[in-house]
């Protein structure tokens, strides 16, 4: 179907005196969701900022705002929106998959294309208004609603520029004005340092380039919320406060400026430009508000939090927070700001954003809600502080920070405490009641936004730790092993919920504490940290559940250290040790995450423990039914190759035996017990033990399995049934060999003779094990030079893959080509032959016993 198009014909056929050449192209695409709009909105405002376009910004947004809600709310479908740049301006295009064929263009005389008094259709009235040009373009399955903004004429040379101001009131710096400038590659990494950032920071070019920039930042980011440094490096353009880690281990506040570039390859990355937080003013961009005129002005007209509150907030809590300190803080012209969020029960206040303070790490510290000695102190109502020094601790947040005079006013939402606001200077009497309305009214307009804001990172939280326990679960139920177990823990606790970590673990109820696993964010750290710990008292093994400070550590690394206990099945298994820098403090919901994985990460290290013991015990055991060695037989050759099939080499199973009789005889015996675990094993100890002591007695083959029958039956409940293939060997004075042997319902023994020939050297009898009164025969052959005798367990012959099976047919193939080999030999390409059969593992024991008669050397 061909494409139709309708467009703003007043304005299309005026002449074009701007080019439409583009420069630059940024798209995205959004679901029908209510929170699309907002995205959007967000991704052309900072599309355009990347450019530089900041007075077309507000038009574009608006514009782009009203037709992206037309698409996803309206219509129902994806929206994608597409920015292209001029030379001179830029035009925007929002596409729906919703093409109405009612054109909105309508004629003379007829209703116009959208209604005032209608919540659809009022897009195109704005572009109509706002935009230079715009257009409608249909085709089968898209609508494409366009507009273009052209940028203003400005002087030349000029971008913008502030008033002539008296230098007191001039941005602080220190004397030599320093600017960090890193560059950040597309992989997140630093590829560039310069010598500003080393005198900053403390870090050499050289140690600092090629580290991911989230090892060196200190993000003001709550884990699984809001936007995190991947994201914001990703952005065109971004400004705001962070962290960043010095040499020293120190964060250092600095207020960043990022940039978004690619070079002439196209390849991205971002320029940060940071300096002290307190020197802001040297890169944060000015506020600039629309006066009555349409123009832009200066903010001293205007409320900075009407301004903000005006303009899209950020959607996650932290961003929200950290924007409010800093307008509050330009507000009232104040040194530092600071909010804090109630906790559920109002009792404490936890500090969430600051700034202009002398670390931020801060965060999340706690101070009572009831401080002070009167009413002032309370964050109850406002408090007007003059001069902190004649009030210690009436601003708990404040000690030692050198600010002397501060206000402080509560955030209510329905009456309801919800948290604090407060601006401090560091000169006394800075401030007085009108200085308190002015900040208490911009406090409620802020106050539902923040805790609309809470409440949506607390169920973010919720899931995030869910999904992050379900994670933890999987993970250390997927393995049995004691350290792998331990790397787990340390590995999911770093740097999700800590900094670092360390694992203490008891062996029993009488042992210390032993320092069994160390971990850091930071890799360099972690052998100090290593050494340093046991020079430290191990934390004291306590049963009760739940996070405890452990300062003796805090002393000797810095910062805060909890200690959780490991329980499981009742007992104290170890300690889960997790520690913070300086300054830096665990978040209540952090610490309630990590007890959660410290119940889960015990229960798994004790199941490896018992694991580990059971599998010891196991192994001990199937070693104990196994002989010790083969006796070295004149004139033979013997070989014997054993593989127990299960996790952990189950005991019980297959097993052999070659043993001297007497002088000259030698007893040898090759079966199979039905099923596995401990009551096999006790068929296969009794039987083995039992052939050889009944073999010394003198008896005959048939009478020693007579008797191993009668002793297997005795074991009543706990008896197996057993295939046995026994015989006695006498070499012969000539080379050759006699064997007498009895086959109980075992595979038959197969001969091999030199000339390729295979033959079964017995006859099948009853099994062991089963009925009461067996009638069993001897059987004998002869071992000529050069003759294999084959004896195997079933694992062999019944190696399957799907509905084939080897058997006796394809194990007598395989021997047949084995002639002129030795019986180590034979044994090893049996065993290969088994192994090629099937790609999986095999699931039953085996055991393959070779003899072979060598032919005698010459000269012998």
């Amino acid at each position: 179907m061909p494409s139709a198009k309708v467009s703003n014909l007043a304005t299309d056929v005026q002449p074009r005196r701007r080019r439409f050449v583009i420069t630059a192209r940024a798209a995205a695409s959004f679901d029908p969701l209510g929170r699309s709009v907002a995205a959007a909105r967000a991704f052309v405002r900072d599309t355009l900022q990347g450019w530089g376009f900041a007075d077309i910004v507000d038009d574009a947004v608006v514009l782009t705002s009203e037709l992206v809600t037309n698409a996803v709310v309206h219509a129902g479908t994806r929206a994608e929106v597409l920015c292209l740049r001029t030379e001179d301006g830029v035009r925007v295009e929002v596409a729906d998959r919703y093409p109405e064929r009612e054109l909105p263009l309508g004629h003379p005389g007829e209703r116009p294309y959208a209604d005032p008094d209608r919540e659809n259709g009022r897009g195109l009235m704005l572009c109509a208004a706002l935009a230079t040009r715009w257009g409608v373009e249909y085709t089968a399955t898209h609508k494409h609603v366009w507009f273009r903004l052209d940028l203003p004429d400005r002087p030349v040379g000029t971008r913008s520029a502030g008033p002539v101001v008296p230098d007191q009131l001039l941005p602080l710096a220190d004397s030599r004005v320093r600017v960090a400038v890193l560059q950040v590659d597309s992989a997140d990494a630093v590829s560039a340092w310069n010598e500003d950032a080393e005198h900053i920071f403390g870090h050499p070019a050289e140690k600092a380039v090629g580290r991911p920039l989230a090892e060196l930042a200190a993000w003001p980011q709550t884990p699984g919320t809001g936007t995190g440094i991947a994201e914001a490096l990703r952005l065109s353009r971004w400004e705001g406060s962070y962290g960043v880690r010095g040499a020293d281990g120190r964060v250092i506040p600095v207020y960043a400026s990022h940039l978004r570039v690619r070079d002439a390859h196209g390849e991205p990355s971002t320029v940060c430009l940071l300096v002290h937080d307190d020197e802001r003013a040297l890169l944060q961009s000015p506020v600039r508000v629309p006066t009555d005129s349409g123009h832009f002005a200066e903010p001293r007209t205007a409320d900075p939090f009407e301004v903000f509150i005006g303009s899209p907030a950020p959607d996650d809590l932290d961003g929200l927070l950290q924007r409010t300190v800093e307008r509050a803080r330009d507000l009232l012209d104040a040194d530092a700001a600071f909010l804090l969020l109630a906790t559920d029960d109002e009792t404490e206040l936890e500090v969430r954003a600051t700034t202009g303070l002398p670390s931020t790490r801060q965060r999340f510290a706690r101070v009572p809600v009831e401080a002070g000695t009167n009413r002032y102190g309370s964050a109850r109502m406002p408090a007007v502080h003059d001069d902190l020094v004649a009030v210690p601790g009436a601003v708990p947040l404040l000690e030692a920070t050198g600010m002397r005079s501060a206000v402080t006013v509560p955030l209510k939402v329905e009456g309801r405490l919800t948290g604090s606001l407060g601006v401090a200077a560091e000169a006394a009497g800075r401030y007085s009641n009108e200085e308190a309305l002015h900040l208490q009214f911009a406090a409620d307009r802020i106050a539902l936004a923040v805790e609309s804001a809470r409440l949506g990172e607390l169920e973010r939280l919720r899931r995030g730790s869910l999904s992050f326990l379900v994670e933890a679960s999987d993970l250390l139920a997927g393995t049995l092993d004691r350290d792998q177990t331990l790397a787990l823990m340390a590995q999911m606790t770093v740097p999700t919920l800590a900094t670092w970590c360390a694992v203490y673990t008891i062996a029993d109820q009488s042992s210390d504490p032993y320092l069994s696993y160390v971990l850091h964010e930071d890799e360099d750290r972690i052998d100090g940290l290593k050494a340093l710990l046991p020079r430290v008292s191990p934390p004291e093994p306590v049963r009760e559940a739940g996070a405890r400070p452990w300062p003796e550590t805090a002393l000797a690394v810095g910062g805060e250290t909890v200690v959780l206990p490991l329980l499981a099945r009742n007992r104290v298994i170890g300690m889960l040790t997790l520690g913070k820098p300086r300054e830096e403090h665990f978040r209540q919901e952090i610490l309630e995450l990590a007890e959660d994985l410290s119940r889960r990460a015990a229960l798994a290290l004790d199941n490896a423990r018992l694991y580990s013991e059971r599998t010891a015990i196991s192994r001990s055991l199937q070693r104990s039914l196994l002989p010790p060695g083969s006796p070295a037989i004149p004139g033979m050759e013997v070989e014997v190759i054993y593989r127990a099939a299960g996790e952990g080499n189950e005991v019980g199973g297959d097993f052999y035996d070659v043993f001297p009789i007497r002088d000259g005889a030698y007893g040898f015996a090759i079966g199979d017990v039905c099923g596995t675990g401990p009551e096999a094993a006790a068929v296969t100890g009794l039987a083995r033990h039992a052939l050889r002591l009944l073999a010394r007695e003198g008896l005959g083959g048939p009478a020693v399995l007579e008797r191993l029958n009668a002793a297997i039956l005795d074991e009543g409940a706990r008896s197996r049934f057993l295939t046995l293939l026994y015989g006695e060997l006498h070499p012969q004075p000539d080379g050759g060999a006699l064997m007498k042997v009895v086959c109980a319902g075992h595979p038959l023994p197969l001969r091999l003779r030199p000339n390729g020939m295979v033959d079964a050297a017995a006859d099948p009898q009853p099994l062991l094990g089963v009925i009461e009164d067996l009638d069993l025969y001897e059987q004998t052959l002869t071992l000529d030079p050069g003759d294999v005798l084959l004896c195997v367990t079933d694992g062999v012959t019944e190696r399957r893959e799907g509905s084939r099976m080897l058997g006796d047919d394809g194990l007598t193939e395989v021997l047949t080509t084995c002639t002129g080999l030795t019986a180590g030999a034979v044994a090893s390409r049996v065993l290969r032959a088994v192994e090629r059969f099937a790609a999986e593992p095999a699931s039953d024991d085996m055991a393959i016993l070779a003899f072979r008669v060598p032919h005698p050397r010459a000269g012998d």
